[in-house]
């Protein structure tokens, strides 16, 4: 298990380290390269240790350094790229597909498929009742989010949808106990619905 982790976390800093490259081709000023590659790695090596070594880890440790940088760039920018969250949707989709062939997987990609039209709907239901509040840009990494989180389960995708909405109101909450409540409250949804899924993920992994 450490050379797991090892690996995971070398991996997730090499690819930390070229976020900001990334980051740039979308007119994003990121943050430190150092810090960059210290989250991702910490991401990855999270992963890791609450997968194992089930073969859909392969898929998260692909993915989430992507997750990483479309973080980044919402917060930055307030934009989630469609050159991103789209191929991000469908790679999530085919690599889990790829990942039910193979023996000990601890998921079921019909659920996955499942909870990406479970979670996108949701999220374009939302854009449709409060476009103030909530982007239409936020529903195609839900698509993504939701497969990821439904290979695991609905329990899964429930606790991640959940987490993402409780991230959002804690940030909130600190701003208002601040005294920063007000215009400056309108950030970007995307990096908590990324932050949800990440935590929901870990545990559907360790629970799986």
């Amino acid at each position: 298990m450490k050379l797991l982790l090892t690996v995971a976390a070398l991996w997730g800093a090499a690819a930390g380290t070229l976020l900001p490259r990334a980051a740039h081709r979308f007119s994003v000023q990121p943050y430190g390269t150092g810090v960059l590659a210290l989250t991702t790695a910490f991401v990855c090596a999270a992963l890791a240790a609450a997968t194992g070594t089930r073969p859909e880890l392969g898929v998260w440790l692909l993915l989430g350094p992507v997750g990483v940088l479309l973080a980044v760039v919402d917060a930055r920018v307030r934009r989630l790229p469609d050159v991103l969250t789209l191929p991000f949707a469908g790679a999530v989709l085919v690599l889990l597909g790829v990942v039910a062939l193979l023996p000990e997987h601890a998921g079921d990609w019909t659920t996955a498929l499942y909870g990406a039209f479970a979670l996108g709907g949701f999220f374009l239901v939302l854009f449709l009742i409060d476009q103030g509040r909530m982007g239409f840009g936020n529903v195609k990494p839900a698509l993504g989010l939701g497969a990821a989180l439904g290979w695991y389960g609905w329990p899964t995708l429930m606790l991640g949808t959940l987490a993402a909405f409780l991230l959002r109101a804690l940030y909130a909450g600190a701003l208002a106990v601040a005294g920063r409540a007000g215009r400056e409250v309108a950030v970007a949804f995307g990096p908590f619905l990324l932050g949800g899924a990440f935590l929901g993920l870990l545990i559907g992994a360790y629970t799986a």
